[in-house]
């Protein structure tokens, strides 16, 4: 089973996908590899984001004090 990974850690990898595929030394099998690599990471870092999105706006203001709701995911009701 694969260890989830950080956005942080996703992020590097994405970038250094980025300077493979912009360097032009791979070749067009590597560049479509690598491609697909990159596409798994930028969905896999939205993904995370739009939680940390969630879980934001989740932070609300009840009288007078921030309280943090307990977040729902997708699926949950």
């Amino acid at each position: 089973m694969k260890e989830k990974q950080s956005f942080e850690d996703d992020l590097k990898k994405l970038q250094k996908t980025v300077e493979e595929l912009s360097s032009g030394k791979l070749t067009l099998g590597e560049s479509i590899k690598k491609y697909e690599e990159g596409i798994k990471l930028v969905q896999g870092c939205s993904s995370l984001l739009e939680e940390a999105q969630r879980k934001v706006e989740t932070l609300m203001k009840k009288e007078g004090k921030y309280t943090l709701e307990k977040f729902k995911g997708e699926g949950e009701k």
